[in-house]
């Protein structure tokens, strides 16, 4: 009967301390997430005969998905940075100095994936994107700072692959597209590509 009753108590004891893992990888992708990001940014104005410039983008993301079955639906809202920049000289006269650079960039979307494992997840993207354009121009002392905010969508695609139960990281290719500032018509293109990682709660 001892025996009997250790032997409940154990299967009990295993069955309590396992029951929350085995729903745990039921939905590994469900729930609140921060993200670290940083990577690759290359912005051009849409000619095809432009080369555009590189630089480096940086910043974070915070989400949250629910998954269903394989499929995991998530809405995400990202603020990054970027050190793209281009200087020129002697624009509008001689001596003088242009210096345009990328300045913040909001981002709010939305993504649909499939679990391909417990560990390893596939998905889309596609949203709203603000960029800032920050400019600089001197002539002599005088000097004149501005800025110009483009309005834009973003799509994209990528891999997230969780290290632990709660930690993952991921690789993102995403492309911008930007088609107005203020009252003005523009065409910009953004590309970028990404590594992240990330905690979900």
């Amino acid at each position: 009967m001892r025996k009997l009753v250790i032997t409940a108590a154990t299967a009990a004891l295993g069955f309590g301390l396992a029951a929350p893992a085995f729903a745990q990888d039921q939905a590994p992708f469900t729930g609140v997430r921060v993200e670290a990001l940083g990577g690759y940014d290359h912005v051009s104005d849409g000619d095809s005969n432009s080369t555009g410039k590189d630089g480096f983008t940086y910043g974070g993301a915070l989400g949250y998905d629910a998954q269903v079955g394989g499929v995991v639906l998530g809405v995400e809202g990202e603020v990054t940075g970027s050190t793209t920049k281009i200087r020129a000289a002697n624009v509008l006269t001689a001596g003088d100095r242009l210096r345009v650079s990328a300045g913040r960039d909001f981002y709010v979307g939305g993504r649909i994936g499939y679990a391909v494992s417990p560990r390893a997840l596939i998905y889309a993207k596609a949203g709203y994107t603000n960029a800032r354009v920050n400019t600089d121009y001197a002539v002599g002392t005088a000097r004149i700072e501005d800025h110009t905010n483009l309005d834009g969508y973003r799509v994209g695609g990528g891999i997230e692959y969780n290290v632990t139960p709660k930690a993952y990281v991921k690789a993102e290719y995403r492309y911008s597209h930007y088609g107005e500032a203020g009252n003005y018509d523009i065409n910009a293109n953004r590309n970028q590509v990404l590594g992240g990682i990330g905690y979900r709660f």
